[in-house]
């Protein structure tokens, strides 16, 4: 593979808490040739105040050693180290959580960036300082344990809130400059945020991708759903609104072009955001992100 990726498959998680559920999910995706998996470890009770529930642990271990996957890890989907109230339980939970790595062969623990609510005025200041700081604590503690902590773009997701562009959080990567800090692009995020705010989406790609360690990949086409709901979430779908998780083709995203130009950081997975609702349809994007991965800026160079 090119561009540094060596790793490509799905995420999965439990759909009611328990180990079974999640089991059955790792067998689809084993049927289906997936080599490296993301498991949604915060979809499961494994971790109470910051402790390891030491006996689900234990059920967790023994299920992921029945298949033969590379794993990474999803830490908190609702974590945001930019807010003062709860940054301490959140750093306590992801370093159980990059324990829960160690254990099932993770060497990458996602980190969503942060946010300040539009209310939140006197907090603002000082986010990014208070982002940088949990961020660096959690990468000397993920140290000893070979994990690297992924920080990835996020999206705006009501007005007036305060959050980095994707080349702003790449200027954050840049700042703290520890070896166990990278940058993960969501791609559909960045375009969503780059509509938002007018950005050039390719500009905001290219700022991240020397910094990037991890990537998620879904289609969308970056228009953001502002205050829209949708009865189903297939409606969302069909009007192209919002975070759409969609397979790889279904919307806009210039996926050969992009992949074409940007090299990432060495072992660097793909991870596609795609779940069980488009269990037809993986097969067919993972063949995609295979031929994804075989671009890269340097397959352009030897071509030449």
């Amino acid at each position: 593979m090119s561009s540094n990726i060596d790793g490509i498959g799905f995420n999965a998680g439990s759909t009611d808490g328990e180990l079974e559920s999640l089991e059955r999910e790792l067998s689809s995706l084993a049927e289906i040739g997936v080599d490296t998996v993301e498991l949604g470890l915060t979809s499961l009770d494994l971790v109470a105040g910051g402790r390891i529930i030491e006996e689900r642990a234990e059920r967790l271990v023994a299920l992921t050693k029945a298949f033969p996957f590379r794993y990474t890890v999803h830490g908190l989907v609702s974590s945001n180290f930019m807010d003062p109230a709860t940054v301490r339980y959140q750093i306590d939970a992801a370093k159980a959580l990059i324990q829960l790595c160690d254990r099932v062969g993770s060497r990458i623990i996602v980190q969503h960036g942060g946010f300040v609510r539009a209310d939140q005025i006197e907090e603002r200041a000082e986010a990014d300082k208070r982002e940088r700081e949990a961020l660096f604590e959690l990468a000397e503690f993920a140290r000893p344990y070979g994990v690297r902590v992924a920080l990835e773009n996020i999206f705006t997701t009501d007005p007036g809130q305060y959050r980095q562009t994707p080349a702003e959080v790449a200027e954050t990567v840049k700042t703290i400059d520890h070896p166990n800090l990278v940058a993960l692009i969501d791609f559909s995020h960045a375009y969503i945020e780059s509509t938002y705010r007018g950005l050039d989406f390719r500009d905001q790609l290219r700022a991240m991708a020397p910094v990037t360690g991890h990537l998620h990949v879904h289609d969308s086409f970056g228009r953001p759903a502002g205050h829209s709901k949708f009865f189903h979430p297939q409606e969302a779908t069909a009007l192209g609104l919002g975070d759409l998780h969609m397979p790889l083709g279904w919307g806009d995203i210039p996926w050969e072009e992009i992949f074409a130009e940007l090299d990432f950081l060495p072992d660097t997975a793909l991870m596609m955001e795609i779940g069980r609702r488009y269990r037809s349809e993986q097969p067919a994007s993972l063949a995609k992100a295979r031929e994804l991965a075989s671009l890269g800026s340097g397959a352009l160079r030897a071509a030449e």
